[in-house]
């Protein structure tokens, strides 16, 4: 029997919500309305909120001084890349994990996310070193093998949990008409999991997209993503908060546009299991 919420609980948790949402949201509304301030309202103490000269100067500059479009664009190749990279390595592991049996599954799932603990700064000179040596420093390919491994672990075990609600008794049936092992991954688990697929398509182009560490450290300006494009506003004579909070709220237009419009795909992938 399902348990009713009163209409004064219903009420309370919903403001709470919104309160928590708006607490969240705040900084970016924040940045947003700083990039339409003078530099000195964006310094100003007490500071603005909505009563100012709103201006697009700060935009206007920001695109003089720096190529916006070819930072948007290797920002786009680099965590989409990588993404769909590490799916396409992660789809049949997560599979073997999910449908093969074996007693140290979990203990290779514990092992792989733990590989997220260690500090990036760790492998840093090695990596640099392979990358200088290979041709692979400032470059999208470099990058896209990166963070593809970066996020493996967390794309691996996202589609495992996703897989481990499909019955095993789809794909048995699958292999007793005939189906071979492409063909079941293909044609049969891929279609059932495409909302958990999805959810974890979204999420690791978000966090591939707002990877700071490897990308300034990887780049020098050929393959410099959004990321790189920001942190060129901090300079040596001090921060231009409304310069840097324009060149901010074009890196992450993007990424907020995709998440508004892929929300309920996102939500449907994230639940997906969750009720039988």
């Amino acid at each position: 029997m399902a348990r009713t919420i009163s209409p004064s609980r219903k009420t309370v948790i919903t403001i709470l919500a919104w309160a928590i949402g708006l607490m969240m949201f705040f900084p970016i509304l924040w940045t947003i309305l700083t990039s339409f301030k003078t530099e000195a309202e964006a310094i100003a103490s007490p500071p603005f909120f909505i009563a100012f000269e709103w201006t697009l100067e700060n935009y206007f500059e920001v695109q003089a001084r720096s190529n916006y479009f070819r930072h948007f664009a290797n920002s786009v190749v680099i965590s989409f890349g990588s993404t769909i990279l590490g799916l396409l390595i992660a789809i049949p592991g997560a599979w073997a994990m999910a449908f093969v049996p074996g007693k140290r599954t979990n203990n290779l799932l514990v092992w792989m996310l733990s590989t997220k603990m260690l500090p990036p700064v760790g492998v840093l000179i090695p990596i640099y070193l392979i990358f200088r040596d290979t041709g692979l420093l400032d470059t999208r390919t470099g990058l896209v093998i990166v963070l593809t491994l970066i996020n493996l672990p967390i794309i691996i075990w996202m589609l495992y949990t996703y897989f481990k609600e499909i019955p095993g008794e789809i794909l048995e049936a699958a292999r007793m008409d005939g189906a071979t092992l492409r063909a079941e991954i293909i044609h049969v688990l891929t279609p059932m999991a495409l909302p958990g697929i999805a959810s974890t398509l979204l999420l690791n182009v978000i966090l591939a997209w707002n990877e700071a560490f490897w990308t300034l450290n990887l780049t020098a300006a050929k393959a410099a993503p959004l990321t790189a494009f920001i942190a060129s506003y901090s300079s040596p004579e001090g921060l231009f908060y409304a310069k840097l909070s324009a060149a901010s709220t074009m890196a992450i237009a993007p990424i907020l546009i995709l998440g508004w419009f892929s929300q309920k795909q996102l939500v449907r992938g994230l639940t997906f299991g969750a009720v039988k």
